[in-house]
Order: C-alpha cells, then sequence, then structure tokens
C-alpha cells in the first residue's frame, strides 16, 4: 500500500473498518503523520458526540419489568462458533455493511424514541429524529469509498475537516475548538463556486465542537468558507472567511 493511500484511510481507520494487518499498517503511518493523527481525532471525537445526541435514557419503571420478566425467559442454546475470513481483502468491500450497521443503530436509537414517546414533548422528538438522521448521513459520509478530506486551522482558533462524497453528492463540516460567539452572530457555510460564495447553512453555536451536513451539492464548488455573520446568516459574505478549505 503507497503512502498517498495510507492517507485516505482515516475515515476507516476512525470507524474501525479496517482489517488488523490494514489497522497495523495504518498505525505505523498516524505514528509519523500529524495531519492524519489530528484527523484521525476530530473524526473519533465528533462520532463520540453524535452518538451523545442520540442517546436516550430510559424510564426507571424498565428496569423492574426487564428483572421481573427474566424468570421466564429461555436461555438460547450455544450457536457454532463464526469462522474468520481472511485478513485481506481490502477495507472497502466492508463498507456496505458498515452502512448497514450504521442504519441499524439509528433505527434502534428510534426504536428506544418510541418507547417513551408518549411521555415527550413534540420539539424534543423532532431534536431527536434530527439528530438519528444526522449522525446516520455523517458515518455513510465517512465511510464513501471516493470520500475526502481537507483540514486546516481557523482563525482565531480551533480546527476544521471538511468530508466529501461526489458519488453520495454530500459535504460535511467538522469542527473542534470553534470560539464562540456573542449571541447575536453565527457561523455561516458557504461553498466557493467560480469565484462566488453560495450559502450553505448554519453551525449550530451550542457547541464548539461537532459537525453539521452543508445544504445543497457541491458540484462544481472548488473549496468551503466559514464566515462570521449576523444572527440568521446572510445571503452572501459580510466578512473575510475564518476558515477556507479547498476540495
Amino acid at each position: 500500500m503507497s503512502a498517498a493511500d495510507l492517507h485516505t484511510l482515516t475515515g476507516a481507520y476512525a470507524l474501525d473498518a479496517l482489517s488488523e494487518r490494514e489497522a497495523a499498517q495504518f498505525s505505523r503511518h498516524l505514528a509519523a503523520c500529524r495531519s492524519c493523527a489530528q484527523e484521525v481525532g476530530e473524526l473519533r471525537e465528533t462520532a463520540a458526540r453524535l452518538a451523545l445526541a442520540v442517546a436516550v435514557v430510559p424510564p426507571a419503571e424498565l428496569r423492574g419489568r426487564v428483572m421481573g420478566a427474566l424468570p421466564g425467559v429461555r436461555q438460547l442454546p450455544p450457536g457454532p462458533h463464526a469462522t474468520a475470513g481472511p485478513s485481506g481483502g481490502g477495507w472497502r468491500r466492508r463498507l456496505p455493511q458498515l452502512a448497514a450497521a450504521a442504519c441499524l443503530v439509528a433505527a434502534l436509537a428510534a426504536g428506544a424514541v418510541a418507547v417513551d414517546a408518549e411521555h415527550r414533548a413534540d420539539r424534543q422528538r423532532d431534536r431527536t429524529a434530527q439528530a438519528e438522521q444526522q449522525a446516520a448521513e455523517l458515518g455513510a459520509l465517512l465511510a464513501a469509498p471516493d470520500a475526502t478530506t481537507h483540514a486546516g486551522a481557523v482563525r482565531g482558533g480551533g480546527s476544521a475537516t471538511v468530508v466529501s462524497s461526489r458519488q453520495l453528492g454530500r459535504t460535511a463540516f467538522l469542527y473542534r475548538g470553534l470560539p464562540r460567539l456573542d449571541g447575536s452572530h453565527v457561523y455561516q457555510l458557504w461553498y466557493s463556486r467560480g469565484g462566488a460564495m453560495v450559502p450553505a447553512g448554519l453551525v449550530d453555536p451550542g457547541s464548539p465542537d461537532g459537525a453539521a451536513l452543508l445544504a445543497g451539492s457541491a458540484r462544481g464548488a472548488s473549496g468551503v468558507g466559514v464566515t462570521v455573520e449576523p444572527q440568521g446568516g446572510s445571503r452572501t459574505p459580510t466578512g473575510t472567511p475564518v476558515v477556507l478549505l479547498t476540495l
């Protein structure tokens, strides 16, 4: 595997989607590549935050119902041991299974929400559904075989990474340590296309660390920029980008 190939494995490594041999080879590369180490750290931190965003606390009475039902549950007989496949083969052939697993996790989280839905406000259910959808879409984007990543520093502090897949037609902005703004301003995302900046959504001001999926297609865009704008966003940038990353 060439050095250029190793630089493309950050997303798969962060999702534990490499074989043992590939993971060991990439770990050696990681020890000597500062940019890949930073990118893996950002991807793992974002994935963890997205998982927390969809976590649901079960109702207090659920434990009692489960413990009371245990004596009547028959134990399944032990199944045959699964045989391990060959260590090689490449992580890309496992991406469909990863996508299916991500969808399954999202479905299980949605089911947990439904158990206690009658006790939750409509607004909270909507927030949970949106977080689950974003987590699933971001997971699919990170695992896309053609996903590309570009990282850079944010003016004023923090760092950012752009992940894009032309196959999926999606782009995500991952950020860490983003400086907080006063209540009258927000961070706004833009596609840089043909010398013009096209609005692509706002960054959630609630946390300095997180991820945001860009609105619209990246087709024809050469980069992604972030500016500080008045609350609600602007039609055109009112200031210089605090970070501008190529696609």
